[in-house]
């Protein structure tokens, strides 16, 4: 027990024994930290033991030989890597905008249809982020869909999680339309003046005055540009490269911007229709009517529903150890095995989604932190009393694993988190492919018998006394052995993206996150 903070520890010598798929018995054993043998500095106190009974599952799998890639280099790069699902959803929405601008641009489309075509891209981008909406599409697409169908059925709907392109499509669509909007407006505005010099000099000479009206505002234009710039550095921060090096920078650069281009439409919606209603019309009418505005309207309120849900709530912690931390949440909230939360010490700064165990037994649910960066070492070392939620839990890629009858479930380190409902829960074959430094030491031994009661013939791969594996290699002997269905990959980026393409490119189904958030 961490008597400073009242915190239970997993510090126990504790021994584990499970069973391979040919029925080979494995003890794993984690050993107390051990009194340094005098003149030797060196003793590891993180010592764990796999001591194996007869043969491991991985012994040999070096020696394998992989299938060749089913389709050439350039085919299959471009199908895997470059056109993936996410891109080729992106792809759709991009060119479905694109021609219906060229349509607009040859028919001289009015300012005020340009207006409602951004706004309704804006208003789609901000609702593909929405918490609400993403469980619906997941409900829609993963719990209306029977076993029996074929496989490639239930693998293109599974590919729900790509939804994100739809988000990033519009969002870029919606910025090109905005520019045209904005040029269009200043085109007339410019035109305007010059109508308006020349009505102007006839009326001097004319019995009868002539005058024009003069449709757009200055302050319709100069808000305009100002969303406008918004959403370019918006897009400009979200760039992956980017948004990987700076997430900070990326996730506040979005949030205060977004709510400012959030609130000048709001602005905008208000000016265009004040300009473009008719003399005899209210302008309370016209913004009854509007598409605009009610788009606005709805927009906002996606935006502004998980705040209404922020809360701060008290936590419960246990340390895991030096590397790994457990938070207990007492919620009512319904924590979907695959779903993720979203937690904060500093609500308007920064926010970290982590995936939601839910605890059999109680109300609630728990998370896993495990040590990646300044953020999660802080609150390891200092476990809170309290945190700050915000929203639902949210699905990702594990709640489509129930899909399918057969999974091979692939975690490498803290990958294991996003894992163990789907394992607690139980509602399909699986097997697991667990790669780890000190996985006791790392985890705890409460941890690893939750994992071990419900999945007894995973395979636990100590990268500290095994060495880095070559994980297509490994994987793909697993899929030889248990013939999954499909592949579920929760890993770094880089590790990922390299055994999802090397299933995927072999012929085996192949999922993992996407990381467009």
């Amino acid at each position: 027990m961490d008597k400073a903070n009242n915190i239970p520890r997993n510090d126990d010598a504790t021994t584990h024994t499970f069973h391979s798929a040919q029925s080979s018995t494995y003890t794993l054993t984690a050993l107390p930290e051990p009194e340094k043998e005098k003149g030797n500095p060196n003793v590891s106190v993180s010592s764990v033991d796999l001591a194996k009974a007869e043969k491991q599952p991985w012994e040999g799998y070096l020696d394998d030989e992989l299938p060749d890639k089913g389709e050439a280099k350039y085919v299959r790069n471009f199908r895997h890597q470059l056109f993936t699902i996410y891109h080729r959803i992106f792809g759709v929405v991009f060119i479905v905008n694109m021609s219906i601008f060229i349509v607009y641009c040859v028919r001289d489309a009015t300012i005020p249809r340009l207006g409602v075509t951004t706004t309704a891209n804006l208003f789609t981008c901000i609702l593909m982020r929405q918490d609400y909406v993403i469980n619906a599409f997941f409900a829609v697409f993963c719990h209306t869909i029977p076993l029996s169908w074929p496989l490639w059925t239930r693998q293109l709907f599974s590919r729900v999680y790509h939804l994100g392109g739809i988000h990033s499509g519009t969002g870029v669509s919606g910025t090109i339309w905005l520019i045209l909007f904005a040029a269009k407006s200043t085109y007339e505005k410019t035109r305007g003046h010059t109508q308006e010099s020349l009505v102007f000099l006839r009326n001097l000479f004319t019995e009868s005055p002539d005058s024009t009206i003069l449709q757009v505002s200055i302050a319709t234009i100069v808000i305009m540009y100002t969303i406008l710039l918004l959403l370019l550095l918006m897009i400009i921060f979200a760039y992956p490269t980017f948004r990987q090096k700076f997430h900070n920078s990326f996730e506040r650069v979005h949030r205060f911007m977004g709510w400012t281009a959030a609130a000048l439409l709001w602005v905008l919606s208000v000016l265009i229709t004040n300009d473009y209603k008719p003399k005899e019309q209210s302008l309370a009418y016209a913004l009854k009517v509007s598409s605009s505005f009610w788009l606005t309207v709805i927009l906002t309120a996606s935006i502004i529903l998980p705040w209404l849900r922020l809360r701060k709530v008290p936590v419960q912690c246990e340390v895991l150890s030096d590397h790994a931390l457990r938070i207990f949440i007492d919620s009512t909230a319904n924590a979907m095995p695959g779903s993720f939360m979203r937690i904060s010490l500093s609500p308007l700064w920064e926010w970290h989604s982590f995936a939601t165990i839910r605890e059999p037994g109680r109300t609630g649910y728990s998370l896993i932190i495990s040590q990646a960066g300044d953020w999660t070492t802080n609150i390891i070392q200092n476990p809170p009393e309290k945190l700050w939620i915000r929203g639902i839990p949210v699905c990702g890629v594990v709640h489509i694993v129930p899909m399918f009858r057969r999974v091979l479930l692939v975690a490498t380190g803290s990958g294991i988190a996003p894992l163990i409902p789907q394992i607690l829960a139980k509602t399909t074959e699986l097997r697991l492919l667990w790669t780890s430094p000190n996985v006791l030491k790392t985890f705890g031994a409460k941890l690893v018998d939750e994992v071990m009661a419900k999945a007894p013939n995973a395979v636990i791969y100590d990268t500290r006394i095994h060495g880095r594996p070559d994980m297509v290699k490994l994987t793909h002997r697993m899929v030889d052995e248990f013939k999954p269905e499909a592949v579920v990959v929760i890993s770094n980026e880089p590790l990922t993206r390299k055994i999802v393409y090397g299933m995927m490119s072999r012929g085996v189904l192949a999922f993992g996150a996407i990381w467009d958030s």
